[in-house]
């Protein structure tokens, strides 16, 4: 009942709830993933939930009529907690430190001094848009990227987020960078990060008809979308051009190695915390 319930405290004035699992970090994680087109796998075991109430309000009143409106007939194990007062700005900034790619790639927050002066030095903050280099998704892609690029190559950044792959690729020596995605808000951020960054990698829509013709394509999505944009990447690939496919779980790779083996020598170029990055040479 934990969405049931977070609802519920939502409508009774709670200002933001979330869920987690009751049991992570421990051996009985249950870890789920809401992927497109995949079953549903239900709720956790034991669920975690955590309401923020206004200053003045009554939480366990607030509780207790979520409770009666669902039907619980009696109050869930709870605890009550202030949040004091705090600098929520450098708090924030305090979680996103440089984050280390390679020995000469590193994404580096705008507060932050780069380690390596010398180093390909990405200037991302964390924002609307997924991509910040720390998602091990992300840096499989980022890793094949620069052993891949040597220079000169047209690359599509195909679900590009905050535009971190495309913008890396023309820092690596790529000639020209294409993104694409279907978030209006992702094109924002990623347009402001290939300026901030000094590059000029355009972004579009996937509404926007586009003749692309790509040496490289990076697609970091999920499982069951890659399947079936498999047509539609591969028409964006010259003859010879390479793949990097990722956001896919360890478990999924076969699967979608199948699928992409209509149009590609594939096979696993990396892993990483039970994340696979895929890679092709299309026939």
């Amino acid at each position: 009942m934990a969405e049931e319930l977070s609802d519920a405290l939502m409508e009774q004035g709670a200002q933001s709830v979330s869920v987690e699992d009751a049991n992570a970090g421990t051996a009985q994680e249950s870890p789920l993933y809401g992927e497109p087109g995949a079953a549903v796998e239900g709720a956790w075991p034991q669920s975690l939930i955590s309401a923020l109430c206004v200053h003045d309000a009554d939480p366990v009143q607030v509780l207790a009529a979520a409770c009666a409106q669902v039907g619980l007939e009696s109050l869930p194990d709870y605890r009550v907690e202030a949040v004091e007062d705090d600098d929520w700005v450098r708090r924030s900034q305090s979680q996103f430190e440089p984050i280390c790619i390679s020995d000469k790639l590193w994404i580096v927050p705008s507060w932050a001094t780069a380690p390596d002066p010398a180093a390909v030095n990405l200037v991302l903050d964390p924002g609307l848009a997924f991509g910040t280099g720390s998602h091990p998704t992300t840096r499989l892609c980022l890793q094949w990227l620069e052993r891949t690029i040597r220079g000169g190559e047209r690359v599509l950044d195909y679900g590009c987020g905050s535009g971190i792959l495309a913008i890396a690729a023309q820092r690596l020596g790529a000639r020209e960078a294409l993104g694409v995605d279907v978030d209006p808000l992702a094109l924002v951020a990623a347009r402001a990060n290939a300026a901030r960054n000094q590059v000029d990698a355009r972004f579009i829509d996937t509404e926007t008809a586009s003749d692309f013709q790509a040496d490289l394509v990076a697609a970091n999505i999920l499982a069951n979308p890659l399947i079936l944009l498999a047509p539609l990447l591969a028409g964006y690939l010259r003859r010879g051009g390479r793949i990097a496919l990722s956001g896919i779980l360890e478990t999924q790779a076969d699967e979608v190695l199948t699928v992409y083996s209509r149009w590609f020598e594939m096979q696993v170029g990396g892993m990483d915390a039970g994340w696979a990055l895929l890679e092709g040479l299309k026939r």
